[in-house]
């Protein structure tokens, strides 16, 4: 049955006080035990304990038949955003869905210090101009995700920017050295013999105090910040008179390699910015093993349809039959119904069926010019050494033929082909 109620409340500065009213009506058709098994879906604690208490807190927060306040905070270090970017988008979607508060906190200020959860080594700074500019589209491509009318957006310099020295150290009286140092990426670094920075041990406390100022019921990360939510978010939140904030700590999508974490420098990533044919065939170029950790995180399948598909495959259905049914479904979500239709058929006729696209980008080879500065000039390739790659893959053509040296001279009019997705017809000057 469905489940309708209005609450309305206000988060004070712990320090200083000043409310921040909240009004919103949740709506829901889902019994409890069905909204815990979607929220908690594509979830990796990586210990079986804590993944039942989180579990068992959400049912019991659920229980109280309010709107709670979820966040995710994101960091614009980069303008363009790829398909494991947008996975916690994904959950902060379905709770919308259940009629929660979702907030989608731009780390305009811990951009500038760089998350070291991830790495082994230290971030670069980055500028408030350099922050600043990413910022400016972000929230427009989560917008391709998030519903644009339930969302608030915020911005954590709001707060941090205002702390004072005295209010930093009793934040961080709350933590240990130890703490930190135990963690793997620093403890990685220790061993080595590498520096650890002071300031890098700031960014955990910065992104709790964004849980105590968005007064949490629930915050939703990866698994690389399951430290800064469950440690820190969690400890500095009952230190500061709040109950602490259940984590829902998402697995990390695989790139199209299907086993690294997808990444732009790495060239294994899907940009959700890419036109609907080549985000239909880069899905359709990801392992069979890949399969289910893509529908769990990156689409809009439900528990039991992503159990359906498990049958299916361990009932002996083609891999690629399901995997064209999640490219439909990716491709949908962020260029529509008709643009994922297209992106199919295009996929069947050029690769199952063998021929060319019927339209292509043209590019004029100039003079001179070898194959590898034609493919850097096209973007097919995002350096010369990866286009050299590329080549010693034996994953470039002209006319068909396979390419094999990286000096080699275009002859227009020719058709390029790198990969199975990218083509360009190349031209003579005039």
């Amino acid at each position: 049955s469905s489940l309708h109620a209005q609450v309305a409340y206000a988060t004070p500065h712990p320090f200083r006080g000043g409310p921040m009213p909240i009004i919103r009506v949740m709506i829901t058709s889902l019994s409890l035990d069905e909204q815990v098994n979607l929220l908690m879906q594509g979830t990796a604690y990586g210990d079986e304990a804590l993944a039942r208490n989180m579990r068992a807190e959400l049912f019991e927060r659920l229980k109280e038949s309010r709107p709670l306040r979820v966040y995710c905070g994101f960091d614009p270090r980069t303008s363009d955003l790829h398909l494991g970017h947008t996975i916690p988008m994904r959950k902060l979607r379905q709770f919308q869905e259940l009629g929660h508060e979702v907030t989608f906190l731009i780390g305009n200020y811990t951009s500038l210090l760089g998350d070291p959860s991830d790495k082994d080594k230290l971030r670069p700074m980055l500028t408030p101009e350099q922050v600043a500019e990413n910022a400016r589209t972000y929230a427009e491509q989560a917008f391709k995700i998030l519903d644009r009318e339930k969302t608030r957006i915020r911005y954590n310099a709001e707060w941090l920017s205002q702390l004072s020295f005295l209010e930093l150290i009793k934040i961080a009286q709350n933590f240990t050295v130890q703490q930190f140092m135990t963690r793997e990426n620093f403890a990685k670094r220790l061993e080595k013999g590498e520096p650890i920075y002071l300031h890098e041990t700031f960014y955990a406390l910065m992104q709790a105090y964004d849980a105590v100022m968005l007064q949490a019921d629930v915050q939703v990360g990866g698994s690389d910040q399951l430290f800064n939510i469950i440690t820190a978010g969690r400890k500095l939140q009952e230190a500061l008179g709040q109950r602490p904030q259940i984590g829902i700590i998402l697995g990390i999508l695989p790139g199209t390699d299907g086993v690294v974490k997808m990444s732009k420098s790495l060239g294994n990533h899907i940009p959700i910015l890419s036109p609907p044919e080549d985000m239909y065939g880069k899905v359709m170029s990801i392992p069979d093993s890949a399969l289910i950790p893509y529908f769990e995180l990156a689409t809009r399948y439900t528990p039991p349809m992503i159990a359906e598909i498990k049958q299916q495959l361990a009932a002996g259905v083609n891999p690629r039959d399901v995997k064209m049914a999640l490219a439909r479904e990716i491709v949908d979500i962020f260029h529509g119904p008709e643009a994922a239709a297209r992106a199919e058929a295009h996929f069947r006729e050029v690769f199952q069926k063998g021929g060319l696209p019927d339209e292509m980008p043209e590019f004029v080879v100039s003079d001179g010019m070898n194959i590898v500065e034609v493919m850097v000039a096209l973007k097919f390739a995002a350096s010369k050494g990866d286009a050299r790659r590329l080549i010693a893959g034996k994953g470039v053509y002209l006319d068909g033929r396979t390419v094999t040296d990286a000096n080699e001279l275009p002859h227009p009019p020719q058709v390029l082909q790198v990969g199975k997705r990218r083509f360009a017809r190349l031209l003579k000057p005039n």
